[in-house]
């Protein structure tokens, strides 16, 4: 779920900047670079761990900004193909469940992937959002959204960044894990409790 990534990033530093001891001002840029944002087919940044080295103070002419080649290791959140992770339910509709993680909430469950049989209906609680009900041995289990719910990841993509997007679609999403409910010990816990 979390690695430790090894990254080369030739850094400029402002010179408001280099009053501050050098390693603390570098590492407070690479956070604003590379912290909560996602670095295709890597995962999304975490936490910068630890700054390996540092090289090339060099400025360039004509800047007052010092630029320096830097090695760094990166905490970052990729969930490996298999792997079983419990999030909190964020909406449900027709197309199935997008989930959270508190971090991170672009985890889809399409709608083939819940359960099988899997029925939806309208959420009393909500008018916009349905609840879906898994029926096993003549019981109804509902998706509500109390529980945590465990889910399997079943794909993780980086999408490519759309040149336009229409005002009533999603938000874009940088990366998307794709989950699946339909096995033994996955959805609310308090099924298999």
């Amino acid at each position: 779920m979390f690695y430790l990534s090894v990254l080369e990033h030739t850094l400029r530093l402002p010179p408001h900047l280099l009053n501050l001891p050098l390693n603390e001002a570098i590492k407070g840029e690479l956070e604003g670079l590379f912290m909560d944002k996602v670095i295709a087919n890597l995962g999304l940044g975490i936490s910068i761990y630890d700054i390996r080295s540092v090289d090339d103070g060099f400025i360039y002419p004509s800047e007052g900004a010092s630029t320096y080649k830097v090695k760094f290791r990166l905490v970052v959140f990729r969930p490996f193909v298999g792997e079983v992770i419990s999030a909190k339910l964020k909406e449900s509709n027709a197309e199935g469940l997008r989930l959270s993680l508190g971090f991170f909430d672009d985890i889809y469950v399409p709608a083939p992937l819940l359960p099988d049989p899997s029925r939806s209906e309208p959420d009393p609680e909500n008018k916009n959002q349905v609840r879906w009900i898994w029926k096993f041995d003549e019981l109804d289990y509902p998706i509500d959204g109390i529980d945590e719910i465990r889910f399997q990841v079943h794909n993780v993509s980086y999408p490519s960044m759309p040149l336009e997007q229409d005002k009533d679609s999603k938000p874009f999403a940088p990366m998307v894990i794709k989950g699946s409910l339909d096995a033994d010990g996955l959805g609310p816990i308090s099924w298999w409790i």
